[in-house]
């Protein structure tokens, strides 16, 4: 039987809500994308362990008295691959529901059958949202062919993930493996932004090299917001910090790319950024509860 997800996350007792977290295993072993990418990876990130089990990562996160948001990438269309089981995942949040939240993934590549997908991962497994990452599944996503896509995700009211900025997918391989970072320019996605005004956006990471951009979609557009996932925050663009401390203060979503970052070491780092004490809270948690639609 198929396990539908329920939120049993307290978070009244939470410190934080970790809104960038990555399962690239299920539960036959099969990894979201292929071994080059992973060695790639875990060059650039320096990380030890890529593929943790679900019930793992959900000990670490109770342990830390927070909460994560889960999700894997569905870009078997450009890379060829199958992706690791959504259900699997779901499943997994299902039996740790008490730290753990569901994001689910489709492959906009396959037009009908993303949409399809995506609505059997919303209203048959109860994903809480969706993520996307726009290089490494090789698409413009401001090109109008996914508008239904969009279009339906808006319909569903849960909140988008979509990478942006530099990427460690195939960094160092040759042509990056075909990857294409133009398709992470921030600008593409103000176009979905204005269009679709009722889906929230998120833009995950640092954006860099095209920060300003980011800065200004996040001002402009009330749907949009920006994770902080990926980057250690004592590397975050100056900008990105001075702008946090004010008009994008409401903005900011905690976020660590874990495995490749752990929320230790992102915590540790973040502790020494110049910011407002009264801005910390919001970034934290505050800022997620709203994106969540679990405000109050």
């Amino acid at each position: 039987m198929t396990a539908h997800y329920e939120l049993g996350v307290d978070f009244a007792a939470l410190d934080a809500i970790d809104m960038h977290v990555h399962l690239e295993v299920d539960e036959c072993g099969h990894k979201a994308m292929p071994e080059d990418l992973f060695d790639a990876s875990a060059a650039y990130f320096k990380s030890e362990d890529r593929t943790p089990s679900i019930d793992s990562i959900a000990q670490l996160y109770r342990e830390q008295k927070m909460a994560a948001v889960v999700f894997t990438v569905d870009a078997r269309t450009a890379l060829g691959h199958e992706p690791n089981s959504i259900e699997d995942l779901v499943e997994g949040c299902a039996r740790n529901n008490d730290v753990l939240i569901p994001f689910g993934s489709v492959d906009p590549r396959r037009g009908k059958q993303a949409i399809e997908d995506a609505r059997y991962q919303a209203e048959t497994l109860g994903v809480r949202g969706f993520k996307f990452h726009p290089s490494l599944q090789g698409f413009d996503p401001s090109d109008e062919s996914f508008y239904p896509l969009w279009e339906t995700l808006q319909e569903l009211r849960l909140p988008c993930i979509f990478h942006t900025g530099q990427n460690g997918m195939g960094a160092g391989l040759p042509g990056g493996r075909g990857i294409k970072l133009r398709y992470s320019n921030p600008l593409l996605l103000d176009d979905v932004a204005a269009d679709f005004p009722h889906l929230v956006i998120i833009m995950a990471h640092p954006s860099v090299p095209w920060q300003d951009e980011a800065n200004s979609i996040a001002t402009h557009k009330a749907n949009v917001y920006i994770d902080l996932s990926g980057w250690s925050p004592k590397y975050f663009p100056a900008s990105l910090v001075k702008m946090g401390n004010n008009v994008l203060s409401r903005k900011l979503l905690f976020g660590t790319d874990f495995p490749l970052i752990t929320p230790q070491k992102w915590l540790g780092a973040f502790a020494d950024l110049e910011l407002r004490d009264e801005v910390r809270p919001g970034i934290l948690k505050g800022n997620a509860l709203r994106v969540l639609g679990v405000e109050g």
